[in-house]
């Protein structure tokens, strides 16, 4: 488990094709990994991925099919910069929302535009993640715990505050770019239980 909240950003340092799999090597930022051991999780831009090995400052993780297919990362290059936490324990404070690192599907971004000091973004989801989307809810983007501030069908707002802007990889995304998305936890246990009911 996760928080969405950003610890460091780090780099996509080499990419290794292995069949239909991938293995990463991810430069981080310096004492990132200081108190990190191999089997580890760390969510990458959203994705949770486990610590396989570890050399100086970066490590590697060896990414499946199935997340290459269902996130972003099937089309990470090297040189891509990338968000990260290291997995949420019971002596680090719940910032952000509970976040599981297994992302739901991908969305895009539509527009952005300066608010004040804050940024405005307005992303598209597909249509299935849509319901779980709402007003005053959280969502996950690239790993980050955002707020959501207005729905519109499949597409919905976001405040990015002058701190969020600056120590995440949101103010590089361009228009129409993919980002991973990670609905909520609650909402989607709900949706569960109550089809659940119906079935009784």
């Amino acid at each position: 488990m996760f928080t969405g909240i950003i610890e460091g950003v780090g780099t996509l340092d080499a990419v290794i094709h292995d069949g239909g799999d991938r293995r990463f090597w991810v430069a981080t930022p310096e004492g990132f990994l200081a108190d990190t051991a191999i089997g580890d999780s760390i969510a990458v831009s959203g994705a949770c991925l486990t610590v396989v090995e570890m050399e100086g400052d970066r490590f590697r993780a060896d990414v499946s099919a199935e997340t290459l297919a269902a996130t972003t990362a099937g089309s990470w290059e090297a040189g891509r910069a990338l968000n990260l936490e290291h997995a949420l324990t019971l002596a680090k404070p719940l910032g952000g929302h509970l976040v599981s690192g297994h992302v739901d599907g991908v969305g895009h971004l539509r527009s952005r535009h300066e608010d004040a000091r804050s940024w405005r973004m307005e992303f598209e989801v597909p249509a299935a993640l849509a319901r779980y989307v709402a007003r005053k809810g959280s969502i996950c983007i690239d790993g980050i715990s955002l707020t959501v501030n207005d729905v519109d069908g499949a597409h919905f707002g976001v405040n990015i505050v002058p701190h969020t802007w600056a120590n995440t990889t949101l103010g590089t995304l361009a228009i129409d770019g993919a980002a991973n998305m990670e609905v909520d936890l609650i909402a989607r246990y709900t949706e569960r239980l109550l089809s659940a009911g119906d079935h009784a």
